[in-house]
């Protein structure tokens, strides 16, 4: 079979250099002048061709017959070899081979040897110019074969346009929370020390173990959900929807600016740790009574994306839309990611933060049943208590973050207040265990190492942590201790927990803490850690800010989140400086 399939590839072989050498010999060239110097032109060509048609190169000579029209020309299979001489070296005996049933089925042109390769097409060589038979006539026979066999691959290189790097920045800032329902009120209750943990108000929970949380108490959506909406959708989602756009209003983003924008680079990009439960679940009760009372909405309204998706709806924003879900780390996981996007350019603007409402019977219950929570029911205030030694679990808490990040340049053009630069941040896994963090604090220090070295931030410039600082008994000692490995050096360092006034938002802690952070470097306060009454003996009280807010120049600020599942996530922030470049 393989010698079978020999000769049909020695004859295309034959053929492409045949088709290279001899075509274009006969012929007219219509561009010649018809001057001395056309003349002299076709003397020297017409001398060639006698050259190559005489009794020197047989083959040429009768394969000039052929082209003339002659029908007694003939090629054999040794003249063919010959007339591929040495270029066809070590080629010349596969012609004796016998070929193939498709081989010998083609009509013969060169006598019983050579198929019927060229067809119909070898009468068009006559119109050939005589310019190009001078071009083929120099060309070596091995050369035409190593071009049919090898041809030359062109290859273009891409040359990259140098361009200035893109930096991101905080223009605008939304929040729903136990302390206030935007940056200003909210952060002013923070510097104040107040907490807004209390008795739960929302259902009836008697027979839990713990009945306190940071609850929402009042909040509307005038003005900011429709109606129809307002009355279907999950609360998480009515947060999520209401900071974003207080975000967007924050940014000075006005009617006239929206139809300035080019909507195909504004994104979103909120998460929620939990979702829409209270919809899931009463979708479940629904469906213990018939299928047909479901609702509708209930699996839409229950999703973690939805919330980017209805806003980019309301907003007409077609840029990069989707949520993240890793526990309670995901506002700073959204944050980053959205960021991402605005420095590979393919965004300018991008809201980006969480949300959750889980104070509900089940979202009770199921941190209950984890034993992750305080029972102090009797002092709510106290609760939360993050590094005391008499902490006994975390608050849980409610609401929403948002921030609006932009690209430098297109803030700049359009005019908005810049309120702090992002400078980047980092994710790591502990790959330990579902909910308890690393004992080493492995996979927190690895995350803020890299979180440093990824934003080109130094060590020692780092003066403000924003703790995540829950109040659990094993958490806050290991990112204390992580903390410390990292920044001990530094003695300007400065670490506070806002959840120590408004419990642990989940999803959504990461977002609301970014907004405190952004509002610590822009006033030059930081807040206090209330409840700290008797610290662990590792821990430094130089370091924590106490019960009392602290003035402080930030440098480059930190904060942190971290969830189930051993997600850990740090973001940095600084004060805008145009001469910032790295």
């Amino acid at each position: 079979m393989a010698l079978a399939a020999a000769a049909p590839l020695c004859s295309w072989l034959i053929a492409a250099y045949v088709s290279s050498a001899v075509g274009g010999l006969t012929g007219e060239d219509t561009s010649l002048s018809s001057g001395p110097a056309g003349r002299r032109s076709r003397r020297r060509r017409s001398a060639r061709l006698k050259q190559l048609t005489g009794d020197g190169w047989a083959p040429f000579s009768m394969a000039g017959n052929f082209l003339a029209g002659g029908q007694t020309g003939s090629l054999s299979c040794g003249s063919l070899v010959a007339f591929c001489g040495s270029s066809f070296s070590g080629l010349g005996s596969c012609l004796t081979f016998e070929g193939c049933p498709e081989y010998h089925k083609q009509p013969q042109i060169f006598g019983d040897c050579m198929p019927g390769f060229f067809g119909d097409g070898m009468a068009g060589l006559r119109s050939k110019s005589l310019r190009a038979a001078r071009r083929h006539s120099k060309t070596r026979a091995g050369k035409a074969v190593a071009i049919a066999v090898q041809p030359i691959r062109e290859t273009s290189e891409k040359k990259k346009l140098a361009t200035k790097p893109r930096r991101v920045v905080v223009t605008g800032m939304g929040v729903v929370s136990p302390l206030g329902h935007d940056p200003d009120s909210y952060y002013e209750n923070l510097l104040a020390g107040r907490s807004g943990i209390s008795e739960i108000e929302g259902f009836d929970c008697k027979d839990f173990p713990t009945r306190i949380a940071g609850e929402i108490k009042s909040f509307s959506t005038d003005g900011w959900v429709a109606p129809k909406f307002a009355k279907r959708m999950d609360k998480f989602m009515l947060y999520l929807l209401t900071a974003g756009k207080m975000a967007v209003a924050d940014a000075g983003i006005t009617e006239d600016v929206m139809k300035e924008l080019d909507k195909t680079k504004c994104g979103i990009l909120i998460g929620s740790a939990m979702g829409g439960m209270q919809v899931f679940n009463d979708a479940v009760t629904a469906l213990r009574t018939s299928y047909r009372k479901m609702n509708p909405f209930c699996v839409p309204f229950a999703t973690t994306n939805m919330g980017s998706a209805m806003l980019a709806m309301d907003l007409g924003w077609m840029g990069p839309n989707y949520s993240i879900s890793t526990a309670c780390a995901t506002s700073n996981f959204c944050i980053l990611s959205a960021a991402n996007h605005i420095l590979r350019g393919e965004a300018d603007i991008m809201l980006s933060g969480g949300s959750d409402a889980a104070i509900i019977p089940i979202g009770l219950g199921g941190f209950v049943a984890c034993r992750a929570l305080s029972q102090r029911n009797g002092d709510p205030m106290s609760a939360s208590r993050p590094w005391d030694s008499e902490r006994d679990g975390f608050v849980m808490g409610e609401g929403a973050g948002a921030l609006l990040l932009e690209e430098l340049e297109h803030a700049k053009q359009r005019g908005a207040t810049i309120y702090a630069e992002f400078l980047g941040g980092s994710f790591t896994c502990d790959a330990y265990h579902m909910t308890e963090p690393h004992p080493e604090g492995a996979g927190v220090r690895l995350c803020i190492e890299k979180a440093l070295a990824q934003s080109g931030v130094r060590r020692q410039d780092v003066n403000y942590v924003n703790a995540h600082a829950t109040s659990t008994r094993a958490g806050d000692l290991q990112e204390y201790k992580a903390l410390m490995r990292v920044f001990g050096q530094n003695p300007e360092l400065k670490i506070n927990s806002t959840k120590s006034m408004i419990g642990h938002l989940l999803g959504a802690a990461g977002a609301v803490e970014a907004v405190a952070t952004v509002q610590a470097i822009r006033t030059g306060w930081v807040h206090p850690t209330i409840n700290l009454q008797s610290p662990e003996k590792e821990v430094d009280m130089n370091v924590i800010v106490g019960d009392k807010k602290q003035r402080l120049d930030i440098k480059v600020a930190l904060s942190n989140s971290f969830g189930f599942g051993g997600h850990n996530s740090s973001v940095l922030f600084a004060p805008y400086k145009a001469s910032n470049e790295n």
